[in-house]
């Protein structure tokens, strides 16, 4: 009986043990890709700054707000919702964090009312969630969550703005995962559409300012960019939930990998008081065979009495 409990520890033994190689294997895929991630949006943030600053200088050249992507409705009816999840879990509750965020918000808005909200979803996990349960899915987009890339975003957002200057939806909301440290993510939702007056009406930064000459208009210019503007926004955001995907699922396989160490370390000790227990079976009945033995031997009569008896 023992034995066989030895048998089967072992055998679990070694399959955490190869479970843990694969849980570091992803802890360290995880952490270079963050890396990678992490330098990606640095790289994004200076063409982000200056197209903004190029916008605000526009506005104080006299560009006015009459562009579709800037008009405020006056009645709410509906409300478009992006949310930025992964194509793939093991990262902790990241996906969940961002799925339940943007339910609560629609349901607190529009009370489930499928007349009253559009989904744009990325990534697989949030796709799965709400087609699961029955949202009404608006469009949805794979294969762009581990390293999203400008056309991505280019390709997302061309089909929002579209939504959103036809009227289908009077305002959008962007959920995603801010990544502000390798430890430290959390979960955001911002108003994406319409764009804020404030991003081309604050004043430049303090310093000396030039006087530009806009050729053809500054409302023409100004026309160009906000798209690109909104297209520059929603690149930031996917690379700050592809970044946070990572550091999520690299604490993630931590957690995993020092579980599995853990449980190692349990069923070790179980099989090593297995084996005593085994050993210490063993010992016992060898014992008690040899004393039985004595026992016999001792109780056997002599031989010169059988001798004695067998003559008579």
């Amino acid at each position: 009986m023992a034995g066989g409990q030895e048998r089967v520890l072992k055998r679990r033994i070694k399959s955490f043990q190869s479970m843990k190689k694969i849980t570091r294997a992803m802890e360290l895929i995880a952490a270079s890709r963050i890396v990678k991630a992490q330098q990606r949006v640095s790289a994004a943030r200076p063409y982000s700054e200056q197209i903004t600053e190029v916008i605000r200088n526009l506005a104080a050249g006299g560009a006015g707000s009459s562009h579709p992507l800037l008009a405020e409705r006056d009645e709410v009816r509906s409300i478009g919702y992006v949310v930025v999840t992964a194509d793939r879990g093991l990262a902790g509750g990241y996906n969940s964090g961002v799925i339940r965020a943007a339910e609560r918000a629609l349901q607190a808005e529009t009370g489930g009312d499928p007349s009253r909200y559009k989904l744009f979803l990325l990534g697989k996990k949030a796709r799965d969630y709400f087609s699961y349960r029955g949202y009404q899915i608006e469009a949805s987009f794979t294969g762009m969550s581990d390293q999203p890339t400008y056309d991505n975003a280019r390709e997302v957002a061309e089909v929002i703005m579209k939504a959103f200057e036809e009227g289908q939806v009077d305002r959008v909301d962007l959920a995603y995962t801010q990544f502000l440290s390798v430890g430290t993510q959390r979960v955001v939702i911002r108003r994406f559409m319409p764009i804020e007056q404030e991003s081309i009406t604050e004043a430049p930064s303090e310093g000396p300012t030039a006087d530009y000459e806009f050729e053809p208009s500054p409302d023409g210019i100004l026309d160009r960019l906000l798209p690109r503007y909104a297209e520059a926004r929603l690149f930031a955001a996917m690379l700050d939930a592809a970044a946070s995907e990572h550091a999520a699922r690299q604490r993630a396989m931590k957690s995993a990998t020092d579980n599995a160490e853990e449980l190692i370390k349990v069923l070790n000790r179980q099989m090593n008081r297995a084996r005593q227990e085994s050993i210490t079976t063993e010992i016992m009945e060898i014992v008690g065979g040899a004393e039985a033995l004595a026992q016999g031997a001792m109780k056997e009569p002599p031989d010169y009495f059988r001798e004695h008896q067998e003559t008579a």
